[in-house]
């Protein structure tokens, strides 16, 4: 039984998500604010399997929230929003490394789909980690990414931290070198799932990324453009 964890101030919400999804088998702790969500989060005697996290809570800012969580967490979470122009809260959200959003008012059926989608991208992600993490290190212009530990280093042997979503991209690079990527393609990797806002998640992240590896970010050497299909990259990779 997965273990959904519900953020949101308002009481009717919680309840009618938590029995709805209690209907369909998972198991959900509902909280209404931050410090439920800690508790919860650090009890041992059942992991957390996803998040449901309102952005705008009573006293709390979701983001904020999320910030706070930084990388001590893989959970996958689902922002929910009560407002269409709230679309800068969702962007940078998805750059914090949400993995979906909802705007209220929303149907339990859509929900539940979205809730079904974002576990199975997750429990993909986790057996492809699985699998890579025995054996791949990626090395690549005199950087090296290792999967065990997910640890980024640089030509001068220096740590590069990556959020979740940096690093999903990057590893779909290094698996395929030197072939262009589609945004859909990017997308997958990045587990980001809403139509709406993927393209420009999609670029703040490769954005970011080129921040990070590039000797000159506005003019990238290593993930290049190719207009109208999406990017490549054009480094030759190793696999130790």
């Amino acid at each position: 039984m997965r273990h959904v964890l519900v953020v949101d101030d308002d009481p009717s919400m919680r309840d009618v998500i938590r029995n709805y999804l209690e209907s369909q088998s998972f198991q959900v702790s509902a909280v209404s604010d931050g410090r439920g969500m800690a508790r919860v989060l650090s009890d041992s005697g059942k992991a957390v399997d996803l998040i449901i996290l309102d952005l705008k809570l009573a006293n709390e800012d979701g983001l904020d929230l999320m910030r706070g969580l930084g990388g001590r967490s893989d959970v996958p979470i689902i922002l929910v929003t009560g407002h269409h122009r709230e679309e800068t809260d969702r962007v940078v959200g998805l750059e914090l490394g949400a993995d979906d959003y909802l705007t209220k008012p929303f149907g339990l059926r859509e929900l539940l789909a979205r809730v079904r989608a974002v576990l199975r991208r997750s429990e993909a992600a986790e057996r492809r980690s699985r699998k890579d993490a025995k054996r791949i290190r990626y090395r690549f212009a005199g950087w090296e990414l290792s999967m065990r530990t997910r640890k980024l280093t640089s030509p001068a042997g220096k740590t590069t931290a990556l959020t979740a979503g940096e690093f999903n991209l990057l590893t779909a690079f290094l698996r395929s070198p030197q072939q262009i990527l589609s945004r859909e393609q990017l997308l997958a990797a990045s587990r980001v799932h809403d139509e709406e806002v993927f393209d420009r998640s999609v670029d703040i992240q490769i954005l970011r990324l080129r921040r990070k590896l590039e000797v000159n970010p506005s003019n990238p050497q290593l993930i290049r453009t190719e207009r109208g299909a999406g990017y490549i990259f054009t480094a030759p990779v190793e696999i130790l």
